[in-house]
């Protein structure tokens, strides 16, 4: 009598967009990691003329990947940098050759490390606006992610 009851609960259109609905859930729990960028902010120049700087983490996706660069409508050239420390020195080396983003790993650019150096932003933004940047990767992907401009000179630290 039960099983007749659950068998007819069953046809009903309800029922079976619940019983969809958990088995997309189900599914959605091992499926490879998505690649994606998050927490991304834009510090302007300290002074007119000078570069600005983005931090964001790249999240990489079901396998490993090379992000080879970075660009945005709002900016005329995006380099990849990273700061190395050589000889008690601390350099800004560009990361001419990309960066790999290990599969289901994380990839940091923050300060006093890996960073993106904004060149020619464009004058009219300002803090509390947002800045469109686009991720580039060796395979043809690409990702898109919307940077929160912050005040001039507030990069921790960071002052290009």
């Amino acid at each position: 009598m039960i099983k007749a009851r659950m068998s007819a609960g069953l046809r009903s259109p309800f029922m079976k967009r619940i019983v969809l609905a958990s088995l997309l859930a189900l599914s959605a729990c091992g499926a490879p990691p998505k690649a994606e960028v998050t927490d991304a902010v834009v510090h302007l120049p300290l002074a007119a003329g000078r570069p600005g700087v983005a931090y964001f983490t790249v999240k990489g996706g079901a396998k490993e990947a090379q992000l080879t660069s970075v660009s945005s409508p709002q900016v005329i050239r995006v380099e990849l940098h990273d700061n190395v420390m050589e000889g008690g020195v601390m350099k800004m080396t560009p990361l001419s050759a990309g960066v790999t983003v290990p599969a289901g790993g994380t990839v940091e650019f923050k300060a006093g490390g890996k960073h993106a150096m904004l060149y020619d932003i464009r004058p009219d933004l300002k803090q509390g606006d947002k800045l469109t940047l686009s991720f580039a990767y060796a395979d043809g992907a690409k990702i898109e992610a919307e940077a929160q401009i912050k005040p001039r000179g507030e990069a921790a630290g960071h002052n290009h």
